[in-house]
């Protein structure tokens, strides 16, 4: 028999285990009964970060509950690569852009960071884990990324741990292609690092490049916006030395 169709993908923060049932949260109750016009009987998948995906059948379903019963596992539990992104918060809109491609892009790691030139120092860590989550749900990942509180530069380098390289996108100085850099740390815990729209100040770029374990590298003749770096650096990272290597995962629905 044909499995049924899933109707939605749903991350809960419930243990999951053959038979269920897992009660979901208000909201997505709300959205299973109002958005898509579930019914009980429907199929939908859950993860949750730790047990990989399972299927299920909405069993209740009401205006503020809902209620899945589970079938089975779906896929073991995976992890994306250890790859963190540091970027400095912009406007309010660009650093939801930024949050929801970096998750599709599969970071293990959000870290916000202040520069000297950021244009916002404000950061709604709730707003982004939901825009993280939601980014996973629709993408097929198995897991979320951290999102970790607003650190300073000088905070974030201070407290480096150690073995993790920091490739840092330099708009100007001495910095070797990121392609390059990036073959030659491949299999090392890393980090990336995209300052603001304004750029870093010179004795940013200075200090940065003092530090054994930082990388400049540029990011080709064209001067990027921030929220475009990012995705620039993390797309080679993933493509030379993260899991775009690999056979794309097979789908179970």
């Amino acid at each position: 028999m044909t499995e049924q169709k899933l109707r939605a993908r749903l991350y809960v923060n419930a243990e999951l285990a053959g038979g269920g049932p897992v009660d979901l949260a208000a909201g997505q109750a709300h959205y299973l009964r109002n958005v898509l016009r579930c019914s009980t009987g429907d199929a939908v998948a859950l993860f949750n970060g730790a047990d990989g995906e399972w299927s299920g059948r909405i069993a209740t379903l009401s205006r503020g509950a809902a209620s899945v019963d589970l079938t089975e596992q779906r896929r073991p539990q995976e992890s994306c690569p250890d790859l963190w992104l540091c970027f400095a918060p912009l406007k309010k809109s660009a650093t939801d852009f930024v949050v929801a491609k970096a998750t599709e892009l599969g970071v293990s790691a959000l870290q916000p960071v202040t520069t000297r030139h950021s244009d916002t120092s404000r950061v709604n860590l709730d707003r982004l884990r939901t825009i993280a989550i939601e980014a996973a749900e629709q993408t097929e990942r198995l897991d979320i990324p951290a999102v970790l509180g607003p650190v300073s530069l000088t905070a974030l380098l201070s407290d480096w741990p150690a073995g993790r390289v920091l490739l840092v996108a330099a708009e100007f100085g001495a910095s070797r292609p990121i392609a390059e850099a990036v073959a030659d740390v491949a299999g090392r815990p890393a980090a990336i690092l995209v300052g603001p729209e304004g750029g870093f100040a010179q004795s940013e770029l200075d200090g940065l490049r003092d530090l054994p374990f930082v990388h400049p590298v540029g990011l080709g003749p064209r001067i990027l916006r921030a929220d475009t770096a990012a995705l620039a650096a993390l797309s080679c990272w993933q493509a030379v030395a993260g899991d775009w290597r690999g056979r794309p995962p097979g789908r179970a629905d």
